[in-house]
């Protein structure tokens, strides 16, 4: 049965956050902001959280940093996941992958559906593997960031959660075997 199991251990994951867009800053991200902190509160480390424009060598160069830096477990992007001709994040982050998740789109437009409807079409959220690295990329909507974050990230970086989460993936806490 799937759920979370309270005798295990929680394993805090490090996990940076960037947000992708021409308009956000500081003062207004929203998006970025409710990821960071929901990272925060669920007992996760936040390394980084950065807003970079809508740009593929601006998004690319900060995405490889993470993944070059041992610091960095998980990295969230949100925003440039649309259709309009600033949305970049797939062109910039597709071609670091060395796997791809393809279930997390599914699963990703499985609960948009039950929030926006049929507008989840428009979305092209993804995750990968680059490096050992896993990269998350959603919609720049706070919504959609609220529906990733109690729908799916609780769960899946929760080390307790069973009968798997990507903490099992993470190099830094697998458990040796004997």
């Amino acid at each position: 049965m799937a759920k979370i199991d309270e005798t295990l251990p929680f394993h805090p994951l490090n996990i940076a956050v960037l947000t992708i867009s021409d308009t956000r800053d500081a003062s207004n991200d929203t998006s970025g902001g409710l990821l960071a902190e929901r990272a925060v509160s669920a007992g996760h480390n936040l390394i980084d959280h950065v807003i970079v424009k809508d740009n593929v060598e601006q998004i690319r160069s900060k995405v490889t940093a993470w993944v070059d830096s041992p610091d960095v477990d998980i990295v969230v992007t949100t925003g440039g996941t649309g259709f309009s001709a600033k949305d970049l994040t797939p062109e910039a982050i597709k071609p670091l992958f060395r796997r791809e998740m393809d279930g997390f789109s599914t699963v990703f437009h499985h609960v948009s559906l039950g929030t926006v409807g049929i507008s989840t079409l428009q979305s092209r959220a993804f995750a990968g593997q680059a490096g050992n690295t896993f990269i998350f990329c959603v919609p720049g909507s706070t919504g959609a960031c609220r529906d990733a974050w109690d729908n799916i990230f609780a769960l899946e970086f929760d080390s307790r959660y069973r009968p798997c989460s990507i903490a099992g993936s993470i190099e830094r806490l697998m458990t040796p075997h004997t």
